[in-house]
């Protein structure tokens, strides 16, 4: 086999000429191109829910969490990386709620709405993601109030808006379903007024409550008559000045 092998030497020059010159062709497209950039335009709009429902094959839940599983690997393509901030959140919030559709019960969605979108350094996309967890809270309180309470979280720490906050803990203290989600996080409106300055009506709503009887764990109880006496306090020194 080696005596049937050609010598290098017998290769015409002509070729070497063309490879030489597809490798430097090469390498100059490659330099002109420069590095790949990230499009966070490309992020399509979501199918209709009844093409997805065809999709599904009769497994909505399975497809959602496809979805879900696609939509958070999409800042990573071959090459390149974007930012949660630079993706459009009009699409991304598209197809958090297309997912919503498709299974109801499928938490993920608002966890990455709150934890995850709702986290970038962007205030009005921060805003989209509490809004979009906002507006389906009511749809299944139940399970969805850990959510908005991140969203109340993240309206008055990440935002500073606590007229905001203020509103968003309101919802979630009157929620229809409101046996079903913690004490702590249906007197978040207390709280959030301390914050705000609203001493006297914070400590109202406290004592109303610690009045009412809902609350009957011992240890909870005691933690919010802490607090109560804390309010009495300030609100006994600001008269006093």
């Amino acid at each position: 086999m080696r005596d049937q092998e050609r010598r290098l030497t017998a290769v015409p020059w002509t070729v070497f000429l063309f490879l030489a010159a597809a490798l430097a062709l090469q390498v100059s497209w490659a330099l002109h191109r420069g590095a790949p950039s990230a499009r966070a335009a490309a992020l399509p709009e979501p199918p209709s829910l009844s093409i997805l429902k065809v999709v599904s094959l009769g497994q909505p839940e399975v497809l959602a969490r496809i979805l879900m599983l696609w939509l958070q690997g999409f800042d990573y393509q071959p090459g390149i990386s974007i930012a949660f901030r630079d993706l459009d959140y009009q699409r991304v919030e598209a197809w958090l709620g297309r997912m919503l559709e498709l299974d109801p019960g499928f938490q993920y969605p608002l966890l990455a709405a709150s934890r995850l979108y709702g986290e970038v350094g962007d205030p009005d996309k921060q805003r989209r993601m509490v809004a979009f967890v906002a507006a389906r809270f009511d749809e299944d309180p139940a399970r969805r109030w850990q959510w908005l309470a991140h969203a109340v979280y993240i309206a008055k720490h990440r935002l500073v808006d606590f007229d905001y906050a203020l509103r968003l803990a309101r919802q979630l203290a009157n929620a229809d379903d409101g046996a079903a989600i913690p004490n702590w996080a249906r007197q978040m409106h207390i709280f959030v007024l301390e914050d705000m300055g609203e001493i006297e009506s914070a400590k109202v709503l406290l004592g109303g409550l610690l009045d009412s009887g809902e609350v009957t764990d011992p240890r909870e109880r005691w933690f919010l008559s802490q607090r109560l006496a804390e309010l009495e306090q300030r609100v006994a020194e600001e008269r006093a000045d």
